[in-house]
């Protein structure tokens, strides 16, 4: 089925977009991923890229041409052939769905419209994840206005325009398609900001007038799709920011862990903290179900003795423990870790807050710990696999050349590419402590 290539939304106040040139002409054979053509707007250029596999055809605009957002410009179709003629959206299509809904209504105040963008070129409708402001709210041209989820991803929009939020005409939860009015911004406050559903802005041209008077009990629409936005979690969908997603997958989060909690979606960067704090046996850490991670490192220990001979002459650091909270705690790449050190059946909390040495300070003991460091070093053991704990756990054992560093921890603590990460800066900073200063 041929796919079409319509010109994408790239900012709240864009209406349309400048084809700057084709790279691709009727007929070439494209791929997934390759650059089709660059588009312009009032404030960037960027290239748009081919969203699946075929050939180039129907192609209905041409390089300098001025393009409606949502209008379709090409398809990419099985043959080079193609289907024929490219319907051709008008180009008052996207600034419609206000006018022919809503300009009879009187209701609706007047001001600059916000459209429902394409983020990509298969994209028809994109939900409303949620809402960042509310009617009346005052907001500037940058703040975020809303998140919008489409098959691939959840963005942060922003406004695009100063003023206020006088209507908003989808509610969470909903669809609404490519270029449709979704919010209304006006310069001066509103004295009756609007807020309803698509349903009923499409009520009036499918319903009799007569029902009005029950059309509009405003809180129940809110109420009755508000259990819209945890939904996801019936069919495994995570709702969540792209930035948050991307922290998550870095530190080792499952997100899902916050859905079972009851935790309201969408997820932000400060729902990771409520992630982290969750409490450890939700995780089922004992369970034979459950995946572990196991890997060993091999170094010298010359380095490490060096640098710690150095360290409590020239700082006055003599607790070689602390170094090696502080190599653990730094290594897990990210500020301001806890870190819990064993030795000699003690338990000792550092705070760890980056690289410098007079940063490292003892924690309070009921803290909880971001990773576990064993010190076996003057022990008899020569390998360690116990099975993975609450947290995280780096074993330091003696071996006949160096020294041996085991982690272990559940596939719900780190994902793979975390954990190889974690140990192979830690190693990197027991045999060459230097670079732990740079």
């Amino acid at each position: 089925m041929p796919l079409d290539v319509i010109m994408p939304a790239l900012g709240m106040a864009q209406d349309t977009g400048v084809i700057l040139t084709w790279h691709k002409s009727p007929g070439d054979p494209v791929s997934e991923g390759d650059a089709l053509f660059e588009v312009e707007t009032d404030k960037a250029a960027m290239e748009v890229e081919a969203q699946g596999s075929g050939y180039l055809t129907d192609v209905t605009a041409a390089a300098g041409d001025e393009v409606p957002v949502g209008k379709v410009l090409a398809r990419i179709s099985e043959t080079p052939e193609g289907g024929g003629t490219t319907p051709d959206t008008s180009d008052d299509q996207p600034k419609k769905s206000v006018g022919s809904e809503d300009q009879t209504d009187s209701a609706i105040p007047e001001g600059e419209e916000v459209i429902m963008p394409a983020l990509g070129m298969t994209q028809d409708v994109g939900l409303i994840v949620a809402w960042r402001k509310s009617p009346g709210d005052a907001v500037s041209a940058a703040d975020i206005l809303f998140e919008v989820e489409t098959d691939k991803s959840v963005v942060e929009v922003q406004a695009g325009h100063d003023g206020f939020v006088a209507a908003l005409l989808a509610e969470e939860g909903e669809e609404a398609p490519v270029g449709d009015v979704i919010a209304i911004i006006s310069r001066e406050k509103p004295e009756a900001p609007v807020s309803r559903s698509q349903r009923e802005r499409k009520a009036p041209t499918t319903a009799p007038p007569a029902p009005s008077t029950t059309k509009r009990p405003a809180p129940a629409p809110k109420g009755s799709l508000r259990p819209a936005k945890p939904a996801p979690s019936s069919d495994s969908r995570i709702l969540a920011s792209p930035k948050a997603r991307r922290l998550a997958l870095e530190r080792g989060l499952d997100l899902s862990l916050l859905a079972e909690q009851g935790h309201p979606q969408p997820y932000h960067v400060k729902d990771l903290e409520v992630l982290e704090n969750l409490p450890k046996a939700i995780a089922p850490q004992g369970s034979a179900m459950t995946a572990s991670r196991c890997i060993s490192a091999e170094v010298s220990s010359d380095g490490f003795e060096a640098f710690a001979a150095w360290a409590a002459k020239e700082t006055g650091l003599a607790d070689a423990s602390a170094l090696l909270a502080a190599f653990a705690g730094t290594s897990l790449g990210r500020e301001n870790t806890i870190v819990a050190l064993e030795a000699f059946g003690e338990t000792r909390l550092y705070k760890v807050r980056g690289r410098r040495l007079g940063n490292l300070t003892e924690a309070d003991s009921d803290t909880t710990p971001d990773v576990r460091l064993r010190d076996l070093r003057f022990g008899h053991l020569s390998s360690i696999q116990v099975g993975p704990e609450d947290t995280p756990v780096i074993s330091i054992l003696t071996t006949g050349t160096g020294l041996k560093l085991t982690l272990e921890c559940t596939a719900e603590q780190m994902n793979a590419s975390t954990a190889i990460n974690l140990l192979s800066d830690f190693a990197g900073r027991m045999e060459q402590p230097l670079r732990h200063l740079l």
